[in-house]
């Protein structure tokens, strides 16, 4: 075992990992940065890897520019080079090739949406913090108490963007503790005494292809316990990442328990998320407000009526007739009309915005 710890150990493997280093390239690697010079029989003992699979590995990295092979010395010995130097040569080496790569690069949506296993604490906050930071319309977030802290900044920040958040706190005892901690945080933040999941999605229902799309679900001690004990799929795809929406609201949010919901926005407004729209509407609803809507919609008309009903899981209590139903009804010169957001399937019509207003 590393004596710098198992959560360091499955960092470096991982980040390695994806510069195209296989398992026993990084065992010889990390042992000959512990060893700093060695024999190859001595690499061999530490990494556990075959003395003959040594010579091929370290000549691999010599190519990289990681390590130096003496080959004139009996035995044979290898050394680390430091890596603030290595390092430093690797990312010269992709600055010098980086304008060709752009000459030849051509910006498609990517075909292959990203399922990646996450094993690593550091790692899962680091999307975490990434994905929070780009979201550009939702994020929705489930995490242990103890991991709020590190990422307390970026949803501040989301929260001056006027990014839809809904936050489930768990293993919270101290609920009206957290009433105080959590305001204003996020749009709505519920509690739980719970802590069994670690799991986010931002803008999982955009169209848009330039919208930042991530997702990750896992066990709540990939983020709070010891990397072998929690692990964690993260997705990029749109329907997978709605998927993760869905099972949040669906099974974990109406668990817990409401410690703060923001207060209404001055009204009129205009919203092109849908479901903040629909969330706003309720909040309106619940203060008493003789709510109206004007709907632009995908077919290129414009909808307006009193809002007469709102179905929802967002807001307590619950108005949705079936497993996340999000819609807003109106009262329309031609009778009562459906409104949903993106790819509506049982609603009337289909928003591409609403604004909201009084009269």
């Amino acid at each position: 075992m590393s004596q710098h710890g198992e959560q360091d150990d499955a960092m470096l493997r991982e980040e390695l990992g994806d510069f195209g280093f296989s398992d026993k390239d990084i065992d010889v690697y990390l042992a000959l940065l512990s060893l700093g010079e060695a024999t190859t029989s001595a690499i061999s003992e530490e990494a556990d890897v075959s003395q003959q699979a040594v010579y091929t590995i370290t000549d691999r990295l010599e190519d990289r520019g990681l390590v130096r092979v003496n080959d004139h010395a009996s035995p044979k010995t290898v050394r680390a080079i430091p890596p603030e130097e290595s390092m430093a040569a690797l990312s010269s080496r992709i600055d010098s090739i980086t304008p060709a790569l752009k000459d030849r690069f051509t910006d498609t949506k990517p075909k292959t949406p990203e399922l990646k296993m996450v094993k690593s604490h550091e790692t899962a906050i680091r999307r975490l913090r990434d994905a929070i930071s780009k979201a550009q319309k939702e994020i929705i977030v489930a995490i242990p108490e103890d991991v709020y802290p590190e990422i307390e900044t970026e949803l501040r920040t989301a929260a001056d963007r006027d990014v839809l958040t809904f936050l489930l706190v768990q293993d919270v005892d101290d609920v009206e503790g957290a009433r105080k901690r959590f305001r204003g945080v996020a749009d709505a933040v519920r509690c739980w005494s719970e802590n069994i999941l670690f799991m986010f999605a931002t803008d999982t229902q955009s169209t848009n292809p330039s919208v930042h799309q991530s997702a990750l679900v896992g066990d709540a001690l990939l983020v709070s316990g010891t990397h072998d004990l929690g692990d964690g799929v993260a997705v990029s795809e749109k329907h997978l990442a709605g998927s993760i929406h869905g099972m949040f609201f669906s099974a974990y949010w109406p668990a817990g328990t409401d410690v703060f919901v923001t207060d209404p926005n001055p009204l009129p407004k205009t919203y092109d998320w849908f479901r903040q729209a629909v969330f706003q509407a309720v909040l309106h609803s619940k203060a008493g407000t003789d709510l109206w809507a004007d709907v632009e919609t995908t077919d290129g008309e414009t909808i307006s009526g009193k809002v007469s009903r709102i179905h929802q899981a967002l807001v307590k209590p619950s108005t949705n007739e079936y497993t996340l139903q999000t819609s807003l009804y109106l009262e329309t010169s031609d009778g009562e009309v459906s409104i949903g957001g993106d790819n509506a399937i049982l609603e009337d019509y289909e928003a591409t915005s609403v604004t909201l207003r009084t009269n």
